[in-house]
């Protein structure tokens, strides 16, 4: 079948009056015009130009197949959009927070991967804004956020709890808050103290948790993983919850610990996320299944743990 390109010059052809002036106006040579043409010529079995000393001017059955070519660039355009489309159906994308990726996320994507090898499978870390925003856009098929106990769910998502923590003080083991059976509100204030980034619920949290005061020198980091490296690194200590440093890579090396706070209970969640829509992929339904799963597992060790 003839190119897309190759139909454009024969329009182009056409609408111009002449060879030369068309391979003008596409930025062509005037052979390189004409050798294109010959070969689409012999392609279909028809002369689309009469070439004649004078110069060479669109058959009259070149004329007559004008109409078919606008038909071959609308089925171009059409199998174009068809090869979007399958790659969007073969792609599935999820926000996250992080705060649960290396316990929960990444071994629920390692199972659907193996299930699904065809699919590719997008992780974004973002603020629960724009998660959510994704979310009702299209953007994402499903995202992992997490809420405060009082937090009002978004009506517009479809919102299933998959696990339930509370906020811990993460630390290096060789800091003096790691030697406390409990960390209150003013060691603390006492200690550089990283802080999520603006749109985390933590952020809300420590705001909330301080009550105005302020400590004695602090960070932002977007997000718990970038916490947690920074308390590893020795620059401060950060609240995170408990279900984002419990068997984290770097807990489990010792390069950081954790201590309860002391008179607090707040409960936070991690929820997960989608469209109310009829219409979600069997991909995103199928990881949504997997990550439910495994958190019940997750809460059902815990609990035979206690």
């Amino acid at each position: 079948m003839a190119s897309r390109s190759d139909e454009q010059r024969v329009q182009e052809d056409a609408r111009l009056g002449s060879l030369r002036r068309a391979a003008e106006e596409l930025h062509l040579s005037q052979p390189a015009l004409s050798e294109t043409l010959r070969n689409l010529e012999r392609e279909l079995g028809v002369e689309l130009l009469d070439r004649k000393r004078s110069g060479a001017r669109i058959s009259h059955e070149g004329r007559e197949l004008l109409p078919h070519i606008a038909v071959l660039e609308a089925v171009g355009r059409l199998r174009q959009a068809a090869d979007e489309q399958h790659y969007i159906s073969r792609t599935l994308r999820l926000g996250t927070v992080n705060a649960v990726t290396v316990m929960l996320l990444t071994p629920a994507i390692r199972e659907f991967r193996a299930a699904h090898p065809s699919i590719r499978v997008g992780v974004v870390a973002d603020r629960q804004d724009g998660i959510q925003q994704l979310l009702a856009e299209g953007g994402f098929g499903l995202g992992l956020v997490s809420y405060l106990r009082d937090d009002d769910l978004p009506p517009g998502l479809h919102t299933t709890e998959l696990l339930r923590g509370r906020p811990i003080v993460c630390v290096r083991p060789d800091s003096p808050l790691a030697a406390l059976k409990a960390v209150t509100v003013a060691d603390l204030l006492a200690r550089p103290l990283i802080i999520m980034r603006s749109g985390y619920v933590m952020y809300r949290y420590i705001h909330r948790l301080l009550n105005g005061h302020t400590p004695s020198f602090s960070y932002s980091a977007d997000g718990a993983e970038m916490g947690k490296l920074m308390v590893a690194e020795g620059l401060g200590v950060a609240v995170l919850p408990d279900y984002s440093v419990f068997g984290d890579p770097l807990e489990r090396s010792g390069m950081i610990t954790c201590r309860p706070l002391a008179d607090h209970t707040t409960e936070l969640w991690v929820m997960i996320q989608r469209r109310h829509a009829h219409s979600v992929p069997t991909a995103a339904r199928d990881l949504h299944a997997i990550l439910v799963r495994r958190a019940a597992e997750r809460r059902t060790s815990q609990s035979a743990g206690a």
